[in-house]
């Protein structure tokens, strides 16, 4: 029987983890689990808080939560290029040109050559969206910021390692 100590099923070629079937330990569900439903929440009312005119431009343009993600990558000025949000996305290179091609359509982003090598394109918020999407991405980092400064260094640490390795773990790979 499979513990849900991480040791995997015997015989299962050296894979590491509880066999998928395993339901994980009581602690792991109280002490865990039972949070993600209210981060689920939390990430569903985000249309709701967006400043309207932003709110508007989502609704007239058909766009969803995948294009919010990657304004938010935008929001501090960066212009990555398409390939380097679909790394950070951890999705595919054509997914992101097209939430690109919308946003770009909608006016809430802009594409420009890159100067130093003209066959790549840079992307950055418009002028016009940028300070509805900055108000917008400040209230909704707010109650983050707010934990991250009640937690010790060593805490803030431990928590940033365990939020990447749980959203490597669950990013598909290649």
């Amino acid at each position: 029987m499979n513990d849900g100590g991480g040791t995997g099923a015997a015989g299962d070629g050296g894979n590491s983890g509880p066999a998928p079937e395993a339901l994980p330990p009581p602690e792991v569900i109280d002490g865990f689990m039972r949070f993600v439903p209210l981060l689920e929440a939390w990430y569903r009312r985000a249309p709701d808080e967006m400043p309207r005119e932003l709110a508007a431009a989502f609704e007239r343009n058909r766009l969803t939560g995948r294009h919010g993600s990657v304004l938010s990558q935008l929001v501090h000025g960066q212009e990555p290029t398409v390939g380097e949000l679909s790394s950070r996305l951890g999705v595919r290179l054509s997914t992101v040109s097209e939430l690109v091609g919308d946003l770009d359509y909608a006016g809430l982003v802009t594409r420009r050559k890159d100067p130093a090598n003209r066959r790549r394109v840079l992307v950055a918020l418009s002028d016009e969206y940028r300070p509805l999407m900055e108000r917008f991405a400040a209230s909704r980092a707010a109650p983050l910021l707010r934990v991250l400064d009640r937690l010790s260094p060593e805490a803030r640490q431990g928590f940033a390692e365990g939020l990447r390795a749980w959203a490597e773990e669950v990013t598909p790979s290649g």
